[in-house]
């Protein structure tokens, strides 16, 4: 059911834990399954220098947030705001249908902890897009426009 990178992230998380002196913190859940992600963000001259995670969930939520944090740092704010579920997706070499919105939830638990560090700047948030996810049903969230 998993792939071997899946198993591999979930058994051997990366990133784990609170960040005590977090720049940000962004949270997203899913009250249909009942995962929820919060990921915290360390930031220096527009660049993520550190990313954590505590997350509530299966395998797959767990895999998909150890694997976006790491794929985070590093980044400019701006690119990991632009990261998309199917990115992670991508990354852990796939997810079953059911559970790719784990992927679409670690993405948008990063986007709300850019937008606390936007607020704390006294900047506007970015824009969002409307909806959400539908947690498996349809496969929307690997949809291009969803990503």
């Amino acid at each position: 059911m998993y792939t071997e990178k899946v198993i591999e992230e979930f058994t051997n998380p990366e990133n784990v834990g609170e960040l005590a002196d977090a720049d940000a913190v962004g949270e997203a859940g899913s009250p249909t399954c009942g995962d929820i992600m919060k990921i915290y963000l360390k930031v220096e001259d527009d660049r993520i220098t550190d990313a954590r995670f505590q997350t509530f969930g299966c395998a797959a939520a767990i895999a998909s947030s150890s694997m976006a944090t790491r794929m985070i740092l590093g980044m400019t704010v701006t690119e990991a705001w632009n990261l998309s579920n199917v990115d992670v997706v991508d990354a852990l070499g796939g997810l079953p249908e059911p559970k790719v919105h784990c992927s679409l939830l670690a993405r948008d638990a990063i986007r709300a902890a850019i937008d606390d560090l936007r607020n704390r700047q006294g900047l506007e948030p970015l824009e969002r897009e409307s909806g959400g996810c539908c947690c498996g049903e349809g496969g929307c969230c690997v949809r291009p426009e969803n990503g």
